[in-house]
């Protein structure tokens, strides 16, 4: 097995040298016909996927819908992969140039990466996303996902490998481990002699199993623990609408909602009718004192779920005091992904966003849009909550840095 992945790490280090010098054209050639093998094939794919279902039907809804695709999943990600091809291709850009009085010609200069290691857990579609945003960027990927997803994430690598050979693509841009020890992640990371960066996205164990065990340089795509705060000066049908959707639409993804706070000048208006929609939906509401005083018969929300991402039809709620308060209970209890206000005043609209430090920050909005896709990105390779080198979703141009080209005519330093 170490043998085997020494071998996939140097073979995606020698594409990597490749990859950063071809064409757009040959990549978007790539990419889109990526898009269309996906699609021709996902008879296959879902019943790949079937498999991973049937093995984890155990888990809880809320993850069997992150686990599972259907032709319209599939779809999407075809689609994602079309909008990549679509976007502006950033290896090359000139960021900056500049003469120095000696007549040296500095440029600075967008350049890959190398090789990406992206860990993941049971979300398939993170192998056709990082996948293809790699290959647009110049990168070769060795991509490792979750056991909870073997079967399904082994064949939609193997067809994406197979289109981008047929196209040009060097063996080895698209690399997939086929194997779910632990044993393997703890190599893959000491690995800093063919592998540059690591990704890890997932729960908080895998993230910190990265963390604490890489050599390489690490960005963190830590798990969302995501907040709406609900002003005073809301409009509360819009209040409504957002939360709901936060929360519900899909809770089992990192940008959904997992605590609500409101206003106390609006709570009592706004909580039995906001609770009441939120247990048809099948939410178990966990709340604060004064929450629990205005809807009846809900349970006690203790310091723990402050800190929780649920990924469930499960929300934490409480009423704070002012704004001030909703942004310090924010910064002390959030992950840093992506937090929201609901309010009509440009002022306390104004305070949110220069005062919470998160990476997404939303006025009116659902925080369910932390999405590279829904950013226009074409897709993300995950949602950093780090400051350094990217931060929020990571696509293109997070998965380039850069390099000086400095152009002479003789000179010498004196």
């Amino acid at each position: 097995m170490i043998q085997r992945l020494r071998e996939q790490a140097k073979e995606a280090k020698s594409a990597s040298y490749i990859l950063a010098n071809l064409s757009t054209d040959v990549k978007n050639k790539a990419l889109l016909n990526m898009a269309k093998a996906l699609e021709n094939k996902a008879q296959a794919i879902i019943a790949e996927n079937k498999k991973d279902i049937h093995v984890n039907k155990s888990l809880s809804k809320a993850l069997l819908d992150r686990l599972s695709l259907d032709k319209k999943r599939i779809k999407r990600m075809a689609d994602s992969l079309r909008q990549v091809a679509g976007l502006s291709d950033p290896v090359g850009d000139v960021i900056d140039g500049w003469t120095r009085p000696n007549g040296l010609w500095i440029q600075k200069v967008k350049v890959p990466i190398g090789v990406i290691a992206v860990i993941y857990e049971s979300r398939p579609n993170v192998t056709s996303d990082c996948a293809g945003l790699c290959l647009k960027s110049g990168n070769a990927c060795v991509l490792r996902g979750g056991r909870e997803a073997m079967h399904t994430n082994r064949i939609i690598s193997s067809i994406m490998e197979q289109e981008a050979i047929k196209q040009g693509i060097p063996e080895g841009a698209i690399t997939f481990i086929d194997t779910p020890d632990r044993k393997a992640l703890n190599y893959l990371l000491k690995m800093k002699e063919h592998i540059d960066l690591v990704i890890p996205r997932g729960g908080e164990g895998l993230i910190n199993f990265v963390a604490r065990n890489s050599r390489i340089p690490v960005i963190k795509h830590y798990k969302g623990i995501c907040h709406v705060y609900v002003d005073e000066t809301c409009d509360l049908k819009m209040a409504e609408n957002i939360c709901f959707n936060a929360k519900v639409q899909r809770p089992g993804v990192c940008n959904a909602m997992e605590t609500l706070l409101v206003h106390r000048a609006c709570a009592g208006r706004f909580l039995p009718i906001m609770i009441k929609k939120y247990k048809e939906a099948g939410v178990e509401i966990r709340g604060c004192a004064c929450t629990r005083k205005i809807v009846k018969g809900i349970k006690n929300a203790t310091e723990k779920d402050w800190r929780a991402e649920y990924l469930d039809l499960i929300l934490s709620v409480k009423v704070v005091e002012d704004l001030d308060e909703a942004i310090k209970h924010i910064n002390t209890y959030g992950s840093h992904h992506s937090d929201a206000i609901v309010s009509e005043s440009y002022e306390n609209a104004d305070v949110f966003l220069k005062n919470v430090d998160s990476a997404c920050v939303y006025v009116n909005a659902s925080t369910r849009f932390t999405d590279g896709y829904e950013f226009g990105m074409g897709a993300e390779i995950g949602i950093s909550t780090d400051k350094i080198h990217a931060r929020g979703p990571m696509a293109l141009e997070e998965l380039t840095t850069y390099k000086y080209m400095i152009f002479g005519s003789g000179q010498i330093r004196k």
